[in-house]
């Protein structure tokens, strides 16, 4: 799975190699998290990064606690309920859905130690921006329910804000990422990030595969466990004891 990246790179760096430009400020990761608002580029509108929230929820979903899934399994988009609409880019009574590309420069595994489960970060060589494939959604909470004339129809609460959220794809691991745990994320090269936005729904499984290209994994410190930390010391090199 992937649950923690960063995405530590210059925006001007992030706007050149994506060919786009950011909708607001950008705060730089260095331990992106589940629930945070984080930067995508989604099928939509991709000439701009825009923030969404790291958590999938479909629209029609009644109850955001059930769902913020945060990866989705490459191997079978196409059939779960909650992540084929976005695969094949439809909507839902007025919600939009569809895939995105998630900026990133390195992503974090953990492995059992002696000592606890030790993280290590994952990136490719000289901390190269790459994209990951995701998918995202629009959702809004249903009508509140409140009087005794309120019966509610399960249309959207017209007062609530429309909530935004995405999940990373995963797959199977490359050999760098085996040693450190089952799935990885879809890592998409550069020829193929396009092709996730805009290519035809029957075709997307064969990009859904382990990054072929060069990667590296090096042990990074604990403090890392924890979403609240997110400082520049997580993304240096330490020492296994």
């Amino acid at each position: 799975m992937c649950g923690r990246y960063s995405l530590i790179a210059p925006p001007e760096d992030i706007e050149e190699r994506f060919d786009a430009t950011f909708a607001g400020e950008f705060q730089p990761r260095y331990n992106a998290a589940p629930s945070q608002s984080l930067p995508v580029i989604a099928d939509a509108d991709p000439d701009t990064v825009v923030e969404k929230e790291w958590g999938f929820v479909p629209p029609w979903a009644d109850d955001c606690s059930d769902f913020g899934f945060i990866n989705a399994r490459g191997e079978t988009l196409s059939e779960k309920p909650t992540f084929r609409d976005a695969l094949a880019q439809q909507s839902h009574e007025g919600f939009e859905m569809g895939r995105c590309l998630v900026p990133a420069d390195g992503f974090y595994e953990w492995v059992e130690s002696e000592t606890g489960k030790q993280p290590y970060r994952v990136r490719l060589p000289g901390d190269d921006l790459f994209a990951m494939a995701g998918l995202w959604a629009q959702w809004q909470p249903p009508a509140t329910q409140t009087g005794l004339d309120a019966f509610g129809d399960g249309s959207p609460d017209a007062e609530a804000d429309v909530k935004e959220t995405f999940t990373i794809v995963t797959t199977e691991p490359n050999e760098v990422v085996s040693d450190l745990h089952h799935r990885m994320a879809v890592v998409l090269p550069d020829s193929e990030q396009q092709h996730w936005l805009d290519g035809e729904t029957d075709v997307l499984q064969e990009l859904l595969r382990p990054y072929e290209g060069e990667m590296e994994a090096y042990p990074v410190s604990e403090a890392v466990n924890d979403p609240a930390n997110d400082s520049p010391e997580l993304v240096e090199p330490v020492e296994v004891k």
